[in-house]
C-alpha cells in the first residue's frame, strides 16, 4: 500500500499515524482473530484447494492428451499345396499421435490461465468472506449498543418510578403519575428484553459463521470520519483490487484460448509409429514405419463454432461484471458519504434532545413541568440516541466496507498464502 492510501486508512479509522499501535481500529474484531476467521471459512478453503487442482490440470495439459500405444498381432498362415505347409507369424507396432507445436503452446496457456483463474476465485472468496464478517460484526454491534441504550433507559425510568412513589408517600404526586411512570418503565423493560434477544441472535449468527471471533466485553467505538480522496481515485483503486472482475477477465481470456484451441484442432494430429514382425515362421523379417492422419469431419467445425460462441459469451459477461462492479462502487462510495452526513445530523439531534430532557428534568424538579412532559422528553431523547448510535455504526461500516473492497483493511500480502494487515 502506498503512502497516500496508508494516510487515507488512518484518516478513515480515526487513527494517528504517529502511533502505530493505534493503526488498527478499536471497533473491529482483533486482527489475528479476523484473519483466522476469514482463512478458516469453508468457501475459502474450498477455493484454495482448487488452486492445487488447476495446478495438476496444467501439468496434464502440458503433457498432452496423447500416449504411446503398443499393438501386437498374431496369425497362422496355411499354404494349401500338395505339401500343405503351415507358418506361425506375428507383428508388433509402437505408435503415438503427435500434438502439433501450435496446439501444445495453446494448451500451456490454458493451463497457466486455469491457475490464474483459481487464484482469482480464491481472492474473491477471501473478499466475500471479509465482507460477510464485517456485516455480521456490525449487525451484532448494532444490537449490542441498542440493548445497552435500552438498559440505560430502563434504569433511568425505574429511578423515576421510584422517585414518583416516594413523592406519593410525601403527598407531592398523584396516583396517575405513578401509573404513568410504571407504564413507561414496563415499556422500556419490554423493549430491553427484545433488544437482548436480538443481541443474542446476532451474536449466535456471528459465532456460528465465524467461530474464531471472540466478542470482547469492552469495546471502544470510534467516531466516523469523512472519506478522503475523490470518487475517481477510489474507483481506480477498487477496480485494481477487485477479484470478481479479475475472475471475469480470467474466464474471458480462457474462453478465447479455448476458441483458439478448437480452431487449431481443425488440423488433426497425425499418428506415427514403427512396426516389425516375422512371417513364414521367421523366414521373413519385417520392419517399417507408419503414418495415419484423421480426415476432419463436421464435428470439428461445429466445436469451433461452439467455442467461439462461448468465448463471446465470456467476453460479454466480463463487460456485464464491470458494469455491476462500477455500480457497486458508486453505491458504496455514495453510501459512505451519505452515512457520515446522516450520523452528523443524528448525533446533533441526539445532543439537542438530551439537553431538552435535562432541562425538562430540572423543570420537573422545580414544579414547572409535569411527569408526562418529562417522560415524553426522556422517550424522545432515547429514540434520538438510538438513531444516532445506529447512524454512527452505519457510517463506520460504510467506511470499512470501502477499505475491505480495496483490500486495505484486512489485507493479504500473498493471496495464496499468508494474509496480513498493512
Amino acid at each position: 500500500m502506498n503512502l497516500r492510501w496508508l494516510a487515507l486508512l488512518f484518516v478513515a479509522t480515526g487513527a494517528h499515524a504517529a502511533d502505530p499501535a493505534q493503526a488498527y481500529p478499536t471497533d473491529l474484531p482483533p486482527l489475528d482473530q479476523a484473519l483466522t476467521a476469514i482463512r478458516q471459512a469453508p468457501a475459502v478453503r474450498a477455493t484454495k484447494v482448487l488452486i492445487d487442482a488447476e495446478s495438476a490440470n496444467r501439468d496434464r495439459l502440458e503433457a498432452g492428451p496423447h500416449e504411446w500405444a503398443i499393438r501386437l498381432e498374431s496369425q497362422v498362415r496355411n499354404i494349401v499345396t500338395p505339401e500343405s505347409r503351415r507358418y506361425n507369424e506375428w507383428r508388433g507396432a509402437l505408435e503415438r499421435p503427435l500434438r502439433l507445436p501450435g496446439k501444445a503452446a495453446i494448451d500451456a496457456e490454458i493451463g497457466a490461465q486455469g491457475i490464474a483463474r483459481a487464484e482469482a476465485a480464491y481472492g474473491d472468496a477471501l473478499h466475500e468472506t471479509a465482507r460477510s464478517l464485517l456485516k455480521r460484526w456490525f449487525a451484532w454491534l448494532r444490537e449490542r449498543e441498542a440493548a445497552r441504550q435500552w438498559q440505560r433507559q430502563s434504569d433511568s425510568l425505574l429511578k423515576q418510578q421510584q422517585a414518583t412513589a416516594r413523592r406519593i408517600q410525601l403527598g407531592d404526586a398523584s396516583r396517575l403519575e405513578l401509573m404513568q411512570a410504571e407504564a413507561a418503565t414496563a415499556q422500556a423493560q419490554a423493549a430491553l428484553e427484545q433488544a437482548k434477544l436480538k443481541e443474542i441472535v446476532a451474536a449466535t449468527e456471528l459465532g456460528a459463521s465465524f467461530p474464531a471471533i471472540r466478542r470482547p466485553e469492552a469495546l471502544t467505538i470510534t467516531a466516523p470520519q469523512p472519506l478522503a480522496g475523490s470518487f475517481s481515485e477510489w474507483r481506480e483503486h477498487l477496480l485494481e483490487h477487485n477479484h470478481e472482475l479479475m475472475l471475469a477477465r480470467s474466464e474471458s481470456l480462457r474462453g478465447r484460448l479455448l476458441a483458439n484451441r478448437a480452431d487449431a484442432e481443425r488440423l488433426p494430429d497425425p499418428t506415427v509409429g514403427v512396426h516389425f514382425g516375422a512371417d513364414r515362421s521367421g523366414e521373413e523379417r519385417l520392419v517399417g514405419i507408419s503414418l495415419s492422419i484423421p480426415i476432419p469431419g463436421g464435428a470439428r467445425a461445429a466445436n469451433v463454432r461452439r467455442e467461439a460462441a462461448m468465448a463471446e459469451a465470456s467476453s460479454q459477461w466480463e463487460a456485464a461484471t464491470l458494469v455491476k462492479i462500477d455500480a457497486e462502487i458508486a453505491s458504496t462510495f455514495a453510501t459512505a458519504q451519505a452515512a457520515f452526513i446522516a450520523w452528523q445530523r443524528a448525533d446533533e439531534a441526539a445532543q439537542r434532545m438530551a439537553q431538552a430532557a435535562a432541562l425538562m428534568e430540572r423543570a420537573r424538579a422545580l414544579g414547572e413541568a409535569g411527569l408526562a412532559e418529562q417522560l415524553l422528553a426522556l422517550r424522545q431523547a432515547n429514540e434520538a440516541t438510538l438513531l444516532a448510535t445506529t447512524a454512527r455504526l452505519d457510517a463506520l461500516e460504510a467506511n470499512y466496507r470501502l477499505y475491505v473492497d480495496a483490500h486495505e483493511l484486512w489485507r493479504y500480502s500473498d493471496e495464496a498464502e499468508t494474509p496480513r494487515m498493512k
